[in-house]
């Protein structure tokens, strides 16, 4: 744990806000006006709290075509609707995910009709094989939060995750079943659909892995 807060603290230098002197987490504006509007943001303060490193403890909203993106050192992507990338937002995804930044993009209320568009982008931008099955002995399972099952809300069996990994580190973390944890978003609900019932903790250790690699 001291290693952890040690090298986040460093890491708060390099990419803080210069006003507020803590790390930005950016929720992703794309595709005209989509974004999420229930996607917790608990698991900011969390990392806080277990670290020691300054966050925000409110997303900042970013458009994925604009160049501010590239000031936010990890975003989150989410929806439930069908949905198609201009080319500039293609192309700064890419380059994000490939120069540093870390995206971790979730299906709404495993919304199917979202998960389909995402994966049909992924693929156009990094490959057909490019997402592959994250392993329970990932890191990621245990940089805060010792985490060995993804708990599944309405069915039985445990999720699973996957990942886009570049110069080998994880870059992108995707889940057909929701990340959102929307019970702790004030007015929203997974809507009958499947959501990670430990998604804060997950959450929570994805950024301290984005941002200890």
């Amino acid at each position: 744990m001291k290693q952890i807060i040690t090298t986040l603290l460093l890491i708060t230098s390099t990419f803080s806000n210069a006003k507020e002197g803590s790390i930005e987490c950016g929720n992703l504006i794309y595709a005209g006006t989509n974004t999420s509007k229930c996607f917790s943001d608990e698991f900011l303060t969390t990392v806080q709290q277990k670290t020691s490193i300054a966050t925000e403890r409110r997303f900042k909203a970013v458009k994925l075509a604009e160049e501010e993106l590239f000031k936010i050192p990890f975003v989150i992507m989410t929806g439930e609707n069908d949905f198609s990338l201009t080319a500039k937002e293609r192309e700064n995804l890419k380059k994000y995910c490939e120069n540093g930044g870390f995206l971790l993009a979730s299906s709404s209320c495993s919304n199917a009709v979202w998960d389909t568009a995402f994966l049909r982008e992924i693929k156009a931008l990094f490959g057909n094989d490019s997402l592959k099955d994250i392993a329970m002995d990932h890191e990621i399972f245990r940089t805060i939060f010792t985490i060995k099952e993804l708990k599944l809300s309405k069915s039985e069996g445990a999720g699973g995750l996957r990942g886009i990994t570049h110069n080998g580190k994880l870059v992108l973390v995707y889940s057909s079943e929701g990340l959102n944890d929307s019970s702790r978003v004030e007015g929203c609900c997974c809507c009958g659909g499947n959501e990670i019932q430990n998604a804060m903790e997950l959450n929570a250790n994805i950024l301290a892995y984005a941002l200890l690699h």
